[in-house]
């Protein structure tokens, strides 16, 4: 039979049964990510409480845990109600697109600009990737390269070009012009 604990006796007990209420959250919840996050705010409750002893913590603790799967239930049964009900509403606009598919294309895009960009001389390449992925002032690769700032714009041009013309545009980068020295 469980004896009282206190709430340093209720985190040990949680750590001890911390695989059997993910199992029971995972169940409830049908996710594992949101399994894990009803834990995790779990854990940093029973770590924040101040109060008497409690008589069965294990009962305790597994009644917490599902009552915080009810209400993280209901909190995303009730997104996804409101969710589509402004889809009924308004409608869904064609320029929102879901997640994955955006990273996807966000990662198609970087593969096309790592492609242009390896496509480049070798100088105008190292310069760009010093200013763009590195964050590299202009006025320092011109230093380390050996060439003036003009130059260094000239090669970043160059790059830009590359990069537009992925999407068929020939404008070299917005507010390359007047841009500030970094």
């Amino acid at each position: 039979m469980e004896g009282r604990a206190e709430f340093g006796g209720l985190r040990a007990y949680f750590l001890r049964e911390r695989p059997t209420l993910l199992r029971l959250l995972k169940a409830r919840l049908g996710n594992p990510d949101e399994a894990e996050d009803v834990l995790q705010e779990l854990w940093l409750r029973l770590s924040t409480m101040n109060s008497a002893p409690i008589a069965q913590p294990g009962g305790y603790i597994f009644r917490m845990a599902n009552n915080m799967a009810t209400d993280r239930h209901r909190s995303l049964s009730a997104s996804v109600r409101r969710e589509s009900e402004w889809i009924e509403t308004y409608g869904q606009s064609d320029e929102v697109v879901p997640p994955v598919e955006a990273g996807m294309l966000a990662s198609e895009r970087l593969r096309q600009i790592d492609a242009a960009v390896a496509a480049l001389p070798e100088r105008t390449a190292r310069i760009f990737r010093l200013y763009r992925y590195e964050d590299v002032p202009r006025r320092t690769i011109a230093e380390l390269i050996g060439i003036s700032v003009s130059a260094i714009e000239k090669h970043l041009q160059v790059a830009y070009r590359a990069i537009h013309a992925l999407e068929g545009a020939d404008d070299d980068e917005p507010g390359t012009a007047g841009e500030q020295e970094r």
